[in-house]
C-alpha cells in the first residue's frame, strides 16, 4: 500500500505535467486541472501542488493557474504579492483588481487540449 506522501508525490507530478503544458498567455484553473487527472473535487490540492512547485525543475508556470473566476487567488504564495500579476501580465494578459480580463479568453482547458497521455 502506498503512503500518503507518495500518493501526494505522484499527483503533483501529473499536476506539474499539465501546467507545463498550459501555453504562454494563456490560462488554467485549479479545478480544471483536477477534474483533468480525474480527481473532480481536488482544486484544494492542485493549489498545494502550486504553493510546493516553486523549486521544481523543469520550472512549472504556477502563475498561469487561478481560481474557476480568473481571480489570482495564489499571489501570495510568490516572492511578492505583485509577482503572478506582472509574469501575467508580461504574458499580454490584463489584471484588474487580482481578476483577468476577458478571462473566457484566455482560459485553457486542459479537457480539452490534451490528449489522455498525462493523466
Amino acid at each position: 500500500m502506498k503512503r500518503t506522501s507518495e500518493v501526494n508525490d505522484s499527483f503533483f507530478k501529473r499536476v506539474y505535467q499539465v501546467v507545463r503544458s498550459i501555453p504562454y498567455g494563456r490560462v488554467s484553473t485549479y479545478g480544471a486541472i483536477a477534474s483533468y487527472l480525474g480527481s473532480k473535487g481536488s482544486a484544494r490540492m492542485v493549489g498545494w501542488a502550486m504553493n510546493s512547485s516553486h523549486r521544481e525543475l523543469p520550472a512549472v508556470p504556477a502563475h498561469r493557474v487561478v481560481n474557476r473566476t480568473g481571480m489570482l487567488s495564489g499571489k501570495h504564495h510568490f516572492e511578492s504579492n505583485s509577482l503572478m500579476q506582472k509574469l501575467l501580465e508580461n504574458e499580454g494578459l490584463t489584471i484588474v483588481n487580482d481578476e483577468i480580463l476577458n478571462f473566457k479568453s484566455a482560459f485553457w482547458d486542459p479537457s480539452i487540449e490534451l490528449d489522455e497521455q498525462l493523466k
